[in-house]
């Protein structure tokens, strides 16, 4: 045990960042190996339906050039023969309860933070052997019990955690203590530091700051000036600083939407209506689900030009109704839509969530009597929907054959590739 000890800080902590690798294509491969073992793979939205963007690709893949966040006509042109894969939230979701559970069993310090990845505090953990061997044993169980590649990083923070599981892929490890920095980190540019994007990392150049290096040893002041709170973020994480410590309770949703990109641009009201409706339907049941209500509905609406606009309003009393979401939602599109205009992609936020229980709905005066039983009401149709699916009971106007009622499909919801789809555009922008 003494032997073990010498491997932990008597001051500070052990952070283990487990990154599963190009893990949608990883569990079709471990569902289906005789189908997908060692071959060009990749996940996707539908071309068809105008999502045709990269979402993950194998390893096969990437050797010839195909990227996360391509356009799919793009890498069909790198390889005619690219294996597309129809995303399974259900089983993405299945598969990283499966590494989970096997993280758990190591320490009750875990912060995931996506659907592939989490952060280990192991500072306690010492009873499983050393940070190294802990790390050894959790990637072997994933490869044995589920057949999934990982790759795992050790250090003594989060920052340092995340930039050494990406060194090592696949089936890395790799340890990186904050005496490495100087030799692996800074001769790095800018933009490979965690947390810095290509816009930041542009700004920077403008100061002559090209590498992590020259941004550790930046005056504070300089960049202080030219980032505010951040420049004191940058200049820390540059010299390997991060005090942020492995949240193991996750935070109360702040806000729940989704998104749908259209198959083709409407410009009719009543078909951009029933969008809408689907919209409210789906993200009204999941505030219920949660036990919560919304006192904020805010709409997204992007044109084929890629401009997009939000717009929101707040409510006088919080709710979970679906009826009273879908009104705000047209009240706000018909007030922000010039008619006529052709609509891309619909989305619909709801903010300023709280617990039901907890929060004050009044009654309107003149409804209050019917309010009782359109909650009973409500609450059957939750349960048999629950158990039947979520086409089980369908008003007339969500009855269509638009991407907005494929949202109540949870095997291509999931985290859900709209969302995904989204970040991979932003993230374009932001570069």
């Amino acid at each position: 045990m003494n032997d073990v000890n010498g491997h932990y800080p008597s001051n500070g902590r052990v952070i283990l960042h487990l990154d599963m690798n190009a893990f949608y294509c990883s569990v079709h491969e471990a569902e289906e190996p005789e189908i997908f073992a060692g071959k060009a793979t990749a996940v996707s939205g539908s071309v068809e339906k105008r999502k045709g963007i990269i979402v993950t690709c194998s390893y096969a893949a990437r050797k010839l050039g195909i990227r996360t966040g391509m356009n799919v006509r793009e890498a069909l042109r790198i390889d005619a023969n690219l294996i597309l894969i129809t995303p399974n939230f259900d089983l993405y979701r299945r598969y990283s309860k499966g590494f989970m559970s096997i993280a758990n069993q190591y320490t009750p310090l875990i912060e995931q933070v996506s659907i592939d990845e989490c952060y280990l505090d192991i500072t306690g953990s010492k009873l499983f052997g050393t940070p190294l061997h802990i790390a050894e044993t959790i990637q072997k169980r994933i490869k044995q019990e589920w057949n999934l590649p990982c790759s795992i990083g050790v250090a003594p923070n989060k920052l340092l955690a995340k930039m050494a599981s990406d060194m090592k892929k696949p089936n890395g490890i790799t340890v990186l203590r904050r005496r490495d920095v100087p030799n692996i980190l800074w001769e790095k540019p800018c933009v490979e530091l965690f947390g810095i994007g290509q816009k930041t990392a542009e700004k920077l150049k403008k100061l002559h700051i090209h590498t992590i290096g020259e941004l550790a040893r930046t005056e504070e002041s300089l960049l202080l000036k030219s980032f505010g709170v951040m420049g004191a973020w940058m200049k820390d994480a540059a010299n390997g600083i991060d005090n942020n410590e492995v949240k193991s309770e996750r935070e109360v949703n702040k806000s729940i939407g989704h998104t749908t990109t259209l198959p083709a641009d409407l410009t009719n009201s009543e078909d951009i209506n029933r969008v809408l409706l689907n919209l409210a339907d789906q993200t009204s049941r999941r505030l219920r689900h949660q036990g919560l209500v919304a006192g904020t509905v805010q709409i997204t609406i992007r044109k084929p030009d890629m401009t997009t606009i939000t717009r929101s309003y707040t409510m006088d009393t919080p709710t979970h109704n679906m009826e009273e979401i879908h009104k705000q939602a047209q009240r706000l599109f018909a007030q922000h839509w010039r008619y006529g205009d052709p609509v891309r992609l619909l989305g619909i936020t709801l903010q300023n969530l709280q617990p039901l229980q907890s929060s004050a709905i009044q009654l309107d005066l003149f409804s209050y009597n019917e309010e009782p039983k359109k909650e009973a009401l409500t609450k059957v149709m939750d349960k048999l929907r629950d158990k039947f699916g979520e086409s089980a009971v369908l008003t007339a106007g969500m009855l269509s054959d638009d991407p907005s009622s494929l949202i109540r499909d949870k095997k291509i919801r999931g985290t859900s590739l709209q969302k995904l789809e989204k970040d991979y555009e932003d993230r374009d922008k932001s570069k």
